[in-house]
């Protein structure tokens, strides 16, 4: 079958296949929190980049497919190369991703000579082969930390390195990057989204601009966002929470919470590559074992010294 026979079948055919195919090829399909509502319901583990990456590490499969963005599926690879990772769609990229390469780094560490290397996981295998360690919004704080004194070389994300300056008064050169959802969140929609809920707390991602951060009640990644919204469920139901993350999180706070007054910072905030994944494609994708993802040895195992300096920290 081609993929356009699979957008034919029902989404009660699709999930019938895709648990067949799971059972017979040992497969799991690890999901971002950012995928459509119906992917998510799809999941055998669904979290945030630094859940995935520690079950993506431990899972017991053969194969992995990775539903999310390519930076993920190749950190899925990084961690286990004998296990075969898919991607639905070889078009997910990461924008943030791509907004630093080798080449640029390279030439920055030249610049930098004494500064340690600390990159978002939100970047290509080549860029993490450079680094000396690797974060996610979860564990950050964390990572910088663990270095001390040093000073910090961070990429790619400027929005997550100027929080961490701020939390840590590490000395921390910033790259320029961003996630184009997050950085696109201004006051004025907080300022909207508190004129609609003005008693509503406000929890945002440690990817948005300071002068969003600056006005938030919490701030952690999505994991992080589901937890607290999990053990604060009283407070929420009598004052509200305003999410100021990407669209997806929110939806399935939304489902799995019916109860509580939850609602987005900006219904604008879509990451579109981030919805490419579809039900079709994973069933097509799984089926026929097609859109591998592959990756140089050398560099390979130069990006998982990094990723695993992360995991062990926490």
């Amino acid at each position: 079958m081609e993929l356009k026979d699979y957008n034919s079948l029902s989404t009660a055919e699709l999930r019938e296949r895709i648990v067949k195919a799971k059972q017979k090829k040992s497969a799991v399909l690890l999901v971002h929190n950012y995928q459509t509502q119906d992917v998510q319901a799809a999941a055998d583990y669904l979290g945030d980049s630094l859940g995935l990456a520690r079950e993506a590490e431990k899972v017991d499969a053969s194969i992995i497919v990775f539903c999310g963005v390519d930076f993920m599926a190749e950190t899925a690879k990084i961690l286990n190369p004998n296990k075969k990772v898919l991607l639905p769609d070889l078009r997910a990229a990461c924008p943030m991703a791509a907004m630093i390469d080798a080449e640029t780094l390279r030439e920055a560490k030249k610049k930098y000579p004494e500064a340690v290397v600390v990159t978002y996981i939100n970047s290509t295998a080549e860029v993490k082969a450079l680094s000396d360690i690797c974060c996610t919004s979860g564990n950050a704080i964390q990572v910088v930390k663990s270095l001390g004194n040093r000073q910090i070389l961070f990429t790619p994300d400027k929005n997550l390195a100027l929080y961490c300056q701020a939390k840590t008064g590490a000395d921390i050169i910033p790259w320029q990057g961003h996630c184009y959802v997050h950085d696109n969140f201004k006051v004025s929609h907080l300022e909207t989204a508190k004129a609609a809920h003005p008693d509503a707390l406000f929890i945002a991602h440690p990817e948005c601009r300071r002068e969003v951060l600056e006005l938030a009640d919490v701030i952690t990644s999505t994991s992080g966002m589901v937890g607290y919204i999990d053990d604060h469920q009283a407070l929420i139901r009598d004052r509200g929470v305003i999410v100021g993350t990407e669209i997806g999180l929110v939806e399935q706070l939304i489902v799995n919470y019916p109860e509580l007054p939850i609602f987005p910072l900006s219904p604008t905030g879509i990451c579109a590559t981030m919805k490419l994944t579809t039900l079709p494609k994973i069933a097509w994708c799984l089926e026929n074992e097609t859109n591998e993802i592959l990756l140089n040895e050398s560099i390979r195992q130069q990006a998982y010294n990094a990723v695993k300096r992360m995991l062990e920290i926490g």
